[in-house]
């Protein structure tokens, strides 16, 4: 019983160090790194679902919601054929970077609400404008390591943590204000099960840090999530957390727009951000993909909303 006790003070401690913390929620409507239509609507629709009364209902200062005013609209570039959408992904990652950038700079946890995940260009540019060897841990079903030489679809949010590790020729130093590229060392991948070729090798050849469903089964969640957190800490000055919510099961959030079956179940996810915030590390957080267009009665929605709150540190008791 005194042990239970003990716990119980410590998880309250971790939870209450957090409470002086200014949120400042940053939204990003943009579909054309996906190319799929839906994922725009994604902010409206998480804020809609209490995002902002769950952080303010936890004692957090909610700093405001910035709209970055990104392009609606676009054209494909017959100069940029393996890569759809790219002047208006390049205009959207300064847009989001120069926000998020203000954020941190103004004692802010940036929480980046997307869009697809090329909304995570911007939110590492503006990060690491501050942070010069961020560690980054990237839920996902996918790899996103994918270059315009090696994407079989040409979509750019395939693409986030090649061009922020400088694999591809579309770089984040590319962007103004953006700092450093991001230490393969620095980076941990979680939930992946659909890799292209090129990921798996890349991985594999560059001893990327990635923990795939098969990992997560065989060693469960907390071993993952402890192997991570250490991955991520070493030699660090941030930890940066990107959340497609395509690492989860469909059956759990179905409305993504790139579904994979076998994902990660509710409760093993709420349990890696439990554990992710009772670390006190995390500086920043993305949650994308959402695509209500897809959803049944704003689920997936909802869910992202719980996602976002176990982060900063919301608890069972």
């Amino acid at each position: 019983m005194v042990n239970e006790v003990k716990v119980m003070a410590n998880a309250t401690e971790r939870t209450d160090s957090m409470v002086n913390k200014k949120v400042r929620l940053i939204s990003v409507p943009f579909w054309m790194g996906g190319s799929r239509a839906g994922t725009e609507l994604g902010p409206e629709s998480i804020i809609q679902s209490g995002l902002a009364r769950q952080i303010r209902s936890m004692g957090f200062d909610l700093v405001g919601n910035c709209e970055v005013n990104c392009p609606r609209h676009g054209t494909l570039d017959p100069k940029q054929p393996k890569t759809k959408y790219f002047a208006e992904v390049k205009e959207m990652s300064g847009l989001v970077g120069e926000q998020v950038y203000r954020a941190v700079l103004a004692n802010s946890f940036p929480l980046i609400l997307g869009g697809d995940h090329s909304v995570a260009i911007g939110s590492l540019a503006g990060l690491t404008g501050h942070y010069d060897n961020l560690g980054v841990i990237w839920f996902d079903a996918h790899g996103d390591l994918n270059t315009e030489e090696t994407t079989p679809s040409g979509n750019m949010h395939g693409m986030p943590l090649a061009i922020a590790m400088g694999l591809s020729k579309f770089k984040l130093s590319d962007i103004p204000g953006a700092g450093p590229l991001i230490k393969k060392e620095n980076v941990v991948i979680v939930g992946a099960r659909d890799l292209d070729p090129y990921e798996k090798e890349f991985i594999r050849n560059e001893g990327i840090a990635c923990f795939t469903m098969h990992d997560i089964d065989r060693l469960g969640m907390k071993a993952v999530m402890e192997q991570a957190i250490a991955i991520v800490s070493k030699n660090t000055d941030g930890v940066h957390v990107s959340f497609d919510m395509d690492c989860l099961d469909p059956t759990e959030a179905a409305g993504v727009s790139t579904p994979v079956p076998g994902g990660i179940s509710y409760r093993e996810a709420h349990l890696a951000l439990e554990l992710l915030a009772e670390t006190g590390k995390v500086t920043s957080m993305d949650i994308v993909e959402v695509n209500p267009l897809l959803d049944v009665g704003m689920r997936t929605s909802r869910l992202a909303v719980e996602m976002a709150t176990s982060l900063l540190g919301k608890r069972i008791i």
